[in-house]
């Protein structure tokens, strides 16, 4: 039996007559009544702003997704969340970008940001909710025509049918009556054993655009009197424009103008090229501040003197008395560098600001923050400016930021046109958010068997909080920095994790699985150092200590037996494995390497993901292999240096991605049951690092204590 939802008790439902004719449902709003005003779009449809499923004459279903696309099928789930409780005909639904608006705000972030792993999480009720309370509507005004009860019709694939007569009415013949319906008090949801489509392998929306060429990205926008925009800001940190002498660059053909930005400077011309040409011409000097002395060993050196004065994160019994007390002691040191998102698309944005209103086209993360933003430069009342987003070429949380926003809509203001920003590829290098650099000091105590019984962690690091929300920081803890520490799975008796802030004044951000993206690797690094000094099977010991966490326990287990763990392998191949825990999601992976001429070569990847229900197969199987991707490039090459205050890569050639000759096999085990949707765009990311690591310690009986990974001879 399904579950009823009192819709009274929540946000009720509004259905009402689109322009058109069509049936739209919505959650109610204040804005509701500005929104039921639709505005003209594509192909002459129409669309209200803060609806969530449209039915149209001829049955055709759009649902709003008010979450961002990039790459991780959000475009597709959501609409599955409502089609599965519509009861439509899947081959008649389609998705579009919702606009920026607080109907679409996500419950557990509070705002409509795409992060986190959230957006099928947060949204897997109120879109299903939508859904069941249309199909009601429609099934109550079929059976108001047939003259007949309500309960005995049911919907199925786009129609409502009358059992006892076999008589049937397509959604579209409905749309007008359903218009005039009631809202029902309560709404009964499916159970999983009732889905049709939730849990099923489905082909993504988005995908045909993306080949055509219709898919239209950040930098594919056009508009009437566009102007082109590139920027340069200070090489150093905090630093700031000098003095400038643009009078070559206005000599480029093309250029209009080279007005200052934050930190820097623009040049916007009339193509990207002209820009470009014109932002080179620009004889400039920077007044580089008090970071022009910063570099990378000098930022070491702050972590490792703040070591042992952190706040403690997570505490149980007396590790510091265990560790006295122990038979045996492991000690180690851990590092990792700062890294880049290196999105595919740089940062980009397109402005119109007008005295009446401003519209931005964008692939942002943050639509609410994008809105306030934009309205914060203009002066606009924030109803005036509208937030079109666009397919993201790649986010990662970089495009939760808003600097390359506030370029587009700072420039558009000045020059009184539509302004199209194109950072190149060197400035987004160079003036990225980045995952945050940590050092870590780390202590276990074994007992006579070899088992550990105490666990000592202590990390330095910048904290990501202290930037976009001092707030959420309480007793000097960012928990974002500790995670993947302070919640480590393992029954060790004694624990202490203490975490010290540090910011040597590089910006950091959030970065595909944010803190478990270091604390994984390190952790399940250094277990692997414990277990090799106690004479025990990494795997083995990883499976005692889980004995209380059944979802970790089943992933690690799943992994290693579809990995084959413990049967010989070819010579010169060696397997790690590590397992973690993020954002409500359960991952292992066990790698397969071979080390030779001081390379590291990743030939399998084993994956298990218990990420609860599963909404699409297909999109859990890409985003784990995505994941992998992602997290491989960290571990084999990524690294952000530091020297006079300034970041020393630039491009792919210095900042390198995994090749497609350097890919793995991957194989993606996905573990059922019935809990609650978890995460699955960056659950992926953490095990990877210390899989291979923890193989390359297998194969040289050297552990791996920082990232990128690099041996002697390399």
């Amino acid at each position: 039996m399904g579950a009823t939802i009192n819709l009274g008790r929540r946000r009720f439902l509004q259905i009402s007559a689109a322009a058109g004719g069509g049936l739209l449902v919505g959650f109610q709003i204040p804005a509701l009544a500005r929104g039921m005003a639709s505005e003209p779009a594509e192909g002459g449809d129409r669309f209200v702003p803060n609806a969530w499923i449209r039915i149209d004459p001829d049955d055709h279903v759009t649902v709003m997704v008010g979450s961002s696309e990039m790459g991780q099928g959000v475009m597709t789930s959501i609409p599955m969340l409502a089609a599965e409780e519509l009861d439509a005909d899947w081959q008649q639904v389609t998705a579009r970008f919702a606009p920026a608006d607080k109907a679409y705000t996500n419950p557990i972030i509070g705002q409509q940001l795409t992060g986190g792993s959230t957006a099928v999480r947060a949204f897997w009720k109120p879109v299903r909710e939508a859904g069941a309370a249309a199909r009601e509507v429609l099934i109550a005004a079929a059976a108001k025509i047939w003259g007949v009860s309500a309960h005995s019709c049911h919907a199925e694939a786009g129609q409502v049918i009358h059992g006892a007569s076999g008589r049937k009415l397509r959604y579209g013949q409905l749309v007008h009556l359903a218009a005039k319906m009631p809202v029902p008090a309560s709404v009964l949801l499916k159970e999983p054993d009732e889905f049709r489509l939730i849990g099923k392998p489905v082909d993504r929306l988005d995908v045909p655009a993306k080949v055509d060429g219709g898919a239209v990205f950040g930098q594919d926008v056009q508009l009437p009197g566009m102007l082109v925009a590139t920027v340069r800001r200070c090489p150093v940190f905090g630093g700031k424009l000098g003095h400038f002498d643009a009078t070559k660059a206005k000599a480029v053909k093309g250029v209009r103008h080279v007005m200052p930005v934050a930190s820097g400077f623009a040049v916007v011309a009339d193509t990207f090229w002209a820009a470009k040409q014109g932002l080179e011409a620009v004889q400039v000097s920077w007044d580089k501040g008090t970071h022009a002395g910063l570099d990378s060993d000098g930022i070491t050196r702050q972590f490792q003197q703040a070591l042992d004065h952190g706040a403690t994160a997570a505490r149980h019994g007396n590790a510091e008395h265990a560790l006295s007390t122990a038979a045996r002691t492991v000690e180690a040191d851990y590092q990792v560098p700062y890294l880049a998102h290196a999105c595919m698309e740089p940062m980009n944005c397109t402005a119109d600001v007008r005295a009446d209103g401003c519209d931005v086209w964008v692939p942002t993360q943050a639509q609410t923050r994008a809105q306030a933003t934009a309205a914060g430069i203009t002066g606009l009342p924030i109803e005036k400016v509208q937030i079109h987003t666009t397919f993201l070429g790649g986010g990662f949380g970089r495009r939760s930021e808003q600097d390359f926003l506030a370029d587009a809509v700072n420039l558009s203001k000045q020059v009184g046109a539509p302004v199209k920003v194109l950072w190149t590829r060197e400035e987004d290098t160079r003036h990225d958010f980045y995952r945050p650099a940590a050092y870590s000091r780390l202590r276990a105590g074994l007992d006579g068997d070899g088992m550990p019984v105490a666990w000592l962690h202590r990390i330095a690091s910048p904290s990501i909080m202290n930037r976009v929300a001092p707030g959420a920081i309480h007793n000097g803890i960012d928990n974002t920095s500790v995670e993947g520490a302070a919640n480590l799975p393992y029954a060790i008796p004694n624990l202490h994790v203490t975490y010290a802030m540090v910011n040597p004044g590089v910006p950091v951000g959030f970065w595909r699985s944010v803190g478990s993206s270091q604390n994984a690797y390190i952790t399940e690094c250094f277990l692997d150092e414990v277990a090799a000094a106690a004479g025990k099977d990494p795997f083995e010991l990883r499976r005692h200590l889980l004995r209380d966490k059944p979802r970790h326990r089943k992933v690690l287990e799943t992994a290693a037996q579809m990995a084959g763990w413990g049967r010989p392998l070819p010579k010169g191949r060696f397997r790690g494995v590590a397992v973690a825990e993020a954002f409500t999601s359960y991952c292992a992976q066990v790698a397969e390497v071979s080390v030779a001429g001081g390379q590291v070569r990743v030939h399998r990847v084993v994956c298990a993901i218990d990420c609860g229900t599963v909404v699409n197969p297909n999109t859990v199987e890409a985003q784990m292999e995505s994941a992998i991707v992602y997290g491989l490039t960290a571990a084999l090459k990524g690294e952000i240096t530091i020297k006079g205050g300034a970041v020393q890569q630039g491009n792919f050639d210095d900042y390198q991605m995994l090749r497609m000759n350097e890919m793995p096999e991957v194989e993606v085990h996905i573990v059922r049951n019935g809990e609650a949707p978890g995460g699955i765009g960056e659950p992926g990311t953490p095990p990877i690092a210390p899989a291979v690591a923890n193989a390359v310690f297998a194969a040289t009986g050297k552990p791996v204590r920082s990232l990128p990974i690099r041996l002697s001879g390399a």
